[in-house]
């Protein structure tokens, strides 16, 4: 069975918030959400599109919020 934990073997989870542009795709906020939750950054960047596509596109602006305000 697949471990949907952070791929970091036996770390914990972060203890501040902090994108993860080594393994991001855009700028990074999804993994770094995954990184803080420690979790699998597909999880997050699964939810951002069920968020957009239900909110009408306002995760968009929250994601590139975060993105310019976080690091």
């Amino acid at each position: 069975m697949s471990d949907l934990r952070h791929s970091d073997p036996g770390g914990p989870p972060s203890k501040s918030f902090r994108l993860d542009r080594e393994r991001g795709k855009l700028m990074g906020v999804c993994a770094g959400i995954a990184n803080y939750f420690g979790i699998d950054a597909t999880l997050v960047r699964a939810g951002f599109v069920i968020a957009t596509l239900v909110g009408f596109g306002s995760p968009l602006l929250i994601y590139l919020a975060i993105g310019l305000i976080a690091d």
